[in-house]
């Protein structure tokens, strides 16, 4: 792979935005907070009828306002990695456009311009922001755990809805004749998800003696299988004891984050880290 030319003004923005540990860095993104969290209550007030009807045309510019900033900011990230394609298809990057996309669709579409709480998501580098790298070594021991377990919890997942077909046929035999909430089999099956979930709507309930018996047997079910999934993740999580301890260092090519402290090389692209100008 080519060596690529290394730029000092990039460079230099790159530490500003992507970089938390110095005081310039960490200004800028706690401005960065401060201003998804103003965006995402403006699109929250906006929704409001009583709101909206008085305020309408200054939630408007508001929206563009931040808009405009949050494009000029996802252009400069794209600008000051070596990459652009690599960040822009990371998760963060894919979030960073989402979060101004809406307001521009409005401009065709309207309505999408309320999509703008993803900007929520944006918060999530908070955790770089204030040094919580720990966090994210937590969230890399969940993520091995789901992907550890994904094959029982989807034999499960297979068990559970072929028991619920099941017990949904049932109930409508049981109860089919005498109550219209059971007026079929996928209304059955409704029913079914409801109560072996424990959420228990009550808007359809059975009515024959053993039909409320079958309906007792299946919430006391609910609650043993509701503890299998956790079950199953809790050991995959035990079983894995690697700590690594991952560092807020964003990569200057593909600008991702979460490598180890010993890292020489950026675990998603390859590049080197910490290269000196050239």
């Amino acid at each position: 792979m080519p060596a690529v030319r290394r730029n000092e003004l990039k460079e230099k923005i790159h530490e500003i935005i992507f970089e938390a540990d110095t005081p310039a860095g960490k200004a800028f993104d706690v401005v960065l907070l401060i201003l998804i969290v103003a965006s995402v209550l403006v699109v929250t007030l906006e929704s409001v009828r009583g709101l909206q009807s008085h305020y309408n045309n200054f939630f408007y510019a508001l929206e563009w306002f931040f808009t405009i900033i949050f494009t000029i900011e996802y252009i400069l990230r794209l600008y000051c990695v070596y990459r652009p394609a690599k960040y822009a298809t990371s998760f963060f990057g894919v979030i960073d456009l989402l979060a101004i996309l809406p307001t521009y669709i409005s401009l065709i579409i309207y309505g999408t311009q309320y999509l703008l709480v993803i900007r929520a998501l944006r918060l999530l580098r908070v955790f770089r922001i204030f040094k919580l790298g720990h966090f994210l070594s937590e969230g890399e021991v969940i993520i091995r755990a789901l992907k550890a377990s994904r094959a029982k919890i989807t034999v499960f997942l297979t068990f559970i809805l072929l028991l619920i077909i099941i017990i949904g046929s049932i109930m409508y035999l049981v109860e089919g004749g005498q109550n219209e909430g059971f007026s079929s089999i996928p209304r059955s099956i409704y029913w079914t998800v409801v109560t072996l979930t424990t959420v228990g709507y009550g808007d359809i309930t059975p009515v024959t003696e053993l039909g409320q018996f079958l309906s007792a047997f299946i919430m006391i079910l609910g609650y043993a299988i509701l503890a299998v999934p956790t079950g199953i993740v809790s050991a995959e999580m035990v079983s894995d004891m690697r700590k690594n301890t991952l560092t807020n260092q964003a990569c200057r090519y593909c600008g991702k984050e979460g490598h180890e402290t010993d890292a020489v090389f950026c675990k998603y692209c390859g590049e080197r880290l910490n290269e000196s100008l050239s």
